[in-house]
């Protein structure tokens, strides 16, 4: 036992952190294979506890406190168990042999186990603040575990579903998250525990808030239930002697930043959402595409309506599969293209709707529209040169005839029989959020541009 603590006591007598964390590991590291294997094959269940307490107060390089090496003990004979689910699981894999049913769900109670002893202690102050990162761990994978027992439960005999058709009349009596809803419990005591921790700051759990709220966030968007995720926010805000979130490792703040960003672009405040998300994007990781390609999903689409900005052809070609849902989508923007836009929208709703941007997307054909608007404006050209005018101060005609404009859309969006009143309508609704500055005169069917910014935001 010795042997298969060393890790542990090397990395406790030097309050390492993520080196005790990593002892606690469900996986063996890749440069010691066998760890977890060893460490089970070192007791068994009648001697695990007496060998792990004679280990811990005997070691030369441990000095454990009375309450701390009672702590570790319990956590490592909990580990212990667990190791065991593991190869068990393992080695029917490796033997080629069917997995026992339930197996992930034991795996997950092990794991669940161990998690909550580990709360235990740091709740009570037996485990010294620097710790916090075992809490990590443990919360990390008592998520993925709980998603992997939930897909196991979903496929054994008898939690056969028939309500797809009816979720109204007929109830499933088997949760179909069950262990995900236990996580999120189990998620918010360590939550509670890092953000309630009144040790000095420098020797305090508070420093894992951030984690712990961004590992919420996760699982309440995985269970949908998303209105959940503001309490998070509310308790961090109501905390007074929390410090400043740049004071906290940047992919903490990173992941906090782009949660919140996406919390605000679905209540449609898409002002504090392009804040949040920017910031998120700036100090994303260079070599995190698959992050900054989440950032984008929401940053897009919010700019594209707040800020009537579309995202460049070369910022795409980085990100493929953004390039294939948006790529379509901006191109008929750009043209003002509006049967395209339909079409493209169509094509996508699958895709936007699974990421919770199709309404907001949806709201970009006013956009379409408005370049569409002003293509015509830039087909009348300009006034006659009076005189004494030069060409460089020419100016453009402002005074187009509806007919035009309803022309030019009949032709845009195949609405051949859209009419000059609801061509009327929407321009007046251009008008309206901004879009087009000017006026409609109804007495001379015409439309009446400002001489200077008729298009907010094209340079015309």
């Amino acid at each position: 036992m010795d042997a298969a603590l060393q890790s542990f006591l090397q990395a406790r007598a030097e309050e390492d952190g993520y080196g005790v964390a990593d002892a606690l590991s469900p996986y063996s590291p890749l440069g010691d294979p066998y760890r977890l294997y060893n460490f089970y094959r070192a007791s068994n269940a009648q001697t695990i506890e007496s060998d792990v307490r004679y280990t811990l107060k005997y070691s030369k390089i441990s000095g454990l406190p009375r309450n701390e090496s009672s702590a570790w003990t319990e956590i490592f004979v909990s580990y212990w168990k667990l190791a065991g689910e593991i190869l068990a699981r393992d080695d029917a894999t490796n033997q080629g042999r069917p997995q026992r049913s339930g197996q992930m769900v034991d795996i997950y109670n092990a794991w669940k186990d161990l998690t909550n002893i580990l709360i235990k202690y740091s709740a009570n102050g037996y485990l010294p603040a620097w710790t916090v990162i075992c809490l990590y761990k443990a919360g990390k994978y008592l998520r993925i575990f709980a998603i992997r027992a939930d897909e196991e439960l979903a496929k054994s005999p008898g939690n056969t579903s028939f309500n797809h058709g009816f979720q109204d009349d007929i109830v499933d009596p088997i949760a179909k998250n069950e262990k995900l809803e236990e996580t999120a419990r189990i998620l918010n005591r360590m939550f509670s525990i890092c953000l309630g921790d009144r040790n000095p700051i420098m020797d305090s759990r508070k420093w894992g808030t951030y984690y712990m709220a961004n590992l919420q966030f996760k699982t309440y968007f995985k269970l949908k239930a998303i209105s959940l995720s503001k309490n998070i926010i509310r308790s961090i805000n109501a905390q007074n002697d929390l410090p400043e979130l740049e004071s906290f490792p940047k992919s903490h703040r990173v992941t906090f930043k782009y949660y919140v960003g996406v919390l605000a672009f679905l209540q449609e405040n898409y002002t504090e959402a392009v804040k949040n998300l920017e910031e998120a994007w700036r100090e994303c990781h260079v070599h995190a595409p698959k992050n900054q390609e989440l950032i984008l999903t929401y940053l897009i689409p919010c700019r594209l309506v707040s800020q009537h900005k579309s995202p460049t052809a070369e910022l795409l070609s980085y990100y493929p599969r953004l390039q294939a849902i948006f790529g379509p989508l901006v191109a008929c923007i750009k043209r003002g293209d509006l049967a395209g836009f339909d079409a493209a929208l169509v094509a996508g709703e699958e895709q936007f709707v699974k990421r919770r941007i199709y309404l907001t997307l949806e709201r970009c054909r006013d956009i379409a529209l408005r370049n569409l608007l002003r293509k015509v404006f830039l087909a009348e050209g300009y006034e006659d040169l009076k005189e004494g005018q030069t060409e460089a101060n020419r100016i453009r005609k402002t005074r187009i005839p509806i007919a035009k404009f309803a022309a030019a859309i009949r032709m845009g969006s195949g609405g051949d029989g859209l009419d000059e009143e609801e061509v009327e309508c929407m321009i007046a609704n251009q008008i309206y959020k901004g879009l087009l500055k000017g006026y409609i005169s109804r007495e001379r069917a015409m439309v009446v541009l400002g001489k200077k910014g008729a298009f907010p935001g094209t340079g015309v």
